[in-house]
């Protein structure tokens, strides 16, 4: 009599990738709950740039910024200030941003989330994403601040200096944040995003104008992630032809920090 084995189906050890790489809703959600959730934290990004700019830039709301006289509709310094600002506020998100990476790490969910399908640049944009809605904030209740101060601008400043300032400023650099934390220790991520942020919008000329730095530093300014984002979003205020390589500068920041912070990703949970 002839025994036949039975056939066993084959099993296969391949992960099965998900649609887009595993880029979803509820996994964002989860994302935008954790940094709302820190509310410290949410309340220095959203006051620390009003507190900048009703002190700073609120006394020189009467001081016009270019030839057109405020009579007449010309922007003020304190519009200037008040839409740099902003852009510091949304900036100031990569700082949250890197700092729960680190926790993350400390707490091995980066390295939980490399046992799933997850794609490593997908896990950076729903960050990135997360980051962003975080820096919104700070744009808006800047804006709002002006506004009730009697900052007057037309309705197109006003939607293409905010649009701009939050969608480029918070998309950078929430992802060199994160690029920064998972390369550092949690405890560092923090501090040395703060700092890096500090220094590239002095360089960048976030805080002084351009015309105003030497020589040697405008050139320097033009190759910091920071030049870009500003120019494009004063553009609107200062009358400024657009320049293509405004937005090549900011394009070519976001790639390599989107790309490093993957990298990064990759390399903190390679032991997996």
């Amino acid at each position: 009599m002839t025994i036949t084995a039975p056939t066993a189906d084959r099993v296969s050890l391949e992960r099965r990738v998900p649609p887009l790489g595993g880029f979803n809703l509820t996994y964002l959600g989860i994302e935008l709950k954790r940094k709302l959730r820190n509310r410290r934290t949410v309340v220095f990004i959203v006051a620390f740039p009003i507190v900048m700019f009703v002190t700073i830039g609120l006394p020189l709301r009467d001081q016009q910024l270019t030839a057109t006289p405020l009579s007449e509709g010309g922007p003020s310094v304190a519009a200037y200030i008040m839409v740099s600002m902003a852009m510091y506020g949304a900036m100031m998100s990569a700082t949250q941003t890197g700092a729960g990476v680190g926790i993350e790490r400390a707490q091995g969910w980066s390295r939980q989330l490399r046992l799933t399908p997850l794609n490593p640049m997908v896990n950076v944009i729903i960050k990135m994403i997360a980051g962003m809605m975080l820096g919104l904030l700070a744009v808006v209740a800047t804006y709002i601040a002006g506004a009730v101060s009697g900052i007057q601008l037309a309705p197109a400043q006003w939607i293409a200096t905010g649009l701009s300032g939050w969608l480029l400023a918070s998309a950078v650099f929430t992802t060199l944040g994160l690029m920064v934390g998972y390369l550092v220790p949690g405890e560092s991520a923090a501090q040395i995003t703060s700092l890096a942020i500090v220094l590239l919008s002095f360089l960048g000329g976030l805080f002084t104008p351009l015309s105003a730095m030497p020589d040697f530093m405008q050139t320097i300014a033009r190759f910091t992630p920071v030049y870009g984002i500003s120019e494009i979003t004063r553009a609107p205020l200062t009358g400024e032809p657009f320049d293509v390589l405004w937005l090549v500068n900011a394009l070519v920041w976001l790639g390599i920090f989107v790309a490093g912070a993957a990298w990064a990703f990759r390399r903190d949970t390679k032991r997996v």
